[in-house]
């Protein structure tokens, strides 16, 4: 592990929490801190380009990649700072690799600080992918802390992708989309975890087009909302072949809190087959009393069925 010389202790913070990274790693990475690269590195099979026509970064993993993974945070601790940066992933046939993403924004002034990053991965012929992302805010000042991230992803012949996504804690404004395209026999797997406090917002729009045969995707929205924040969840999965589709949103309301759910399937062939799913409820009385029972306070018992909820 190489240390990055240039981070100050809230930036060190940020690092870990969404990369769970105290220095840098030896292999491919790239870090962003407050709208400029500050360093990056390649790997013998994963290498990292600085685009020369926008913000962001080209990164192409050579066919054949196994058990590598690379790490590409962003860092933004200047109040008032807005960006845009886009991210290509260019993922060889054969491929086995872990990419963590993640961005973290510490605002203790009056501007809002807006980080929005599309990202956008072509996965090769019967690679396998498990991305990342987290994102985190923190400080105490009145601006807000904006992320808006957008995902796009082709997925080529017996692909395989995963993506787990939190937000859990600092985040004031969030809209999040991902579009994705399947081909014959991939699949795609999501798993969101979002958390809003205050009158913190959050939406959400998932599309999924299930272009091939015999392919596949799972995508599951877990989030819990408290006080007066705001959640929006849409989903959208077309089976426009033979293939199979699930998609679930699971919430938990609190305090005065409103979640609005709109999971939608299109079957545009005969042997798609699809199912939706959406819960939202508050947290059962008898969970409460029974952790009560055992000595935690109610908001003690609070905390731990929702980590139980989120994990």
């Amino acid at each position: 592990m190489a240390e990055h010389k240039g981070l100050d202790p809230i930036q060190k913070e940020l690092l870990a929490q969404v990369a769970d990274l105290h220095k840098m790693p030896e292999g491919a990475y790239s870090l962003r801190i407050n709208g400029k690269l500050e360093g990056k590195n390649s790997s013998e099979h994963i290498q990292i380009v600085k685009k020369q026509d926008a913000p962001g970064i080209d990164i192409y993993i050579q066919p054949g990649t196994k058990n590598e993974s690379m790490h590409i945070p962003v860092l933004l601790s200047q109040t008032g700072l807005k960006e845009l940066v886009y991210n290509d992933f260019h993922i060889g046939a054969d491929c086995d690799v872990t990419i963590v993403a993640g961005c973290g924004i510490h605002n203790a002034g009056d501007g809002d600080s807006e980080h929005s990053g599309i990202h956008r991965f072509f996965v090769g012929k019967n690679a396998k992918v498990k991305y990342v992302e987290k994102h985190y805010g923190s400080g105490d000042g009145k601006g807000g802390r904006i992320m808006n991230p957008t995902t796009e992803v082709e997925m080529a012949e017996g692909s395989y992708m995963e993506m787990e996504t939190a937000q859990i804690k600092g985040v004031d404004s969030t809209n999040r989309k991902t579009k994705a395209k399947l081909s014959d026999r991939s699949t795609l797997i999501i798993h969101e975890k979002i958390m809003t406090h205050g009158t913190q917002f959050a939406e959400t729009h998932f599309e999924v087009d299930m272009d091939g045969e015999d392919c596949g995707c799972h995508v599951v929205s877990r989030s819990v909302a408290k006080e007066e924040s705001k959640q929006y969840f849409y989903s959208k999965v077309n089976g426009n072949a033979r293939s199979s589709g699930h998609t679930e949103c699971d919430a938990i309301i609190m305090d005065s809190a409103k979640v609005v759910a709109v999971p939608q399937i299109e079957a545009n062939h005969t042997e798609a087959s699809l199912i939706h799913e959406a819960a939202i409820g508050k947290i059962a009385g008898e969970q409460l009393i029974k952790l009560m029972t055992l000595g935690l306070t109610e908001k003690e018992a609070e905390e731990q069925i929702i980590g139980g909820f989120l994990k």
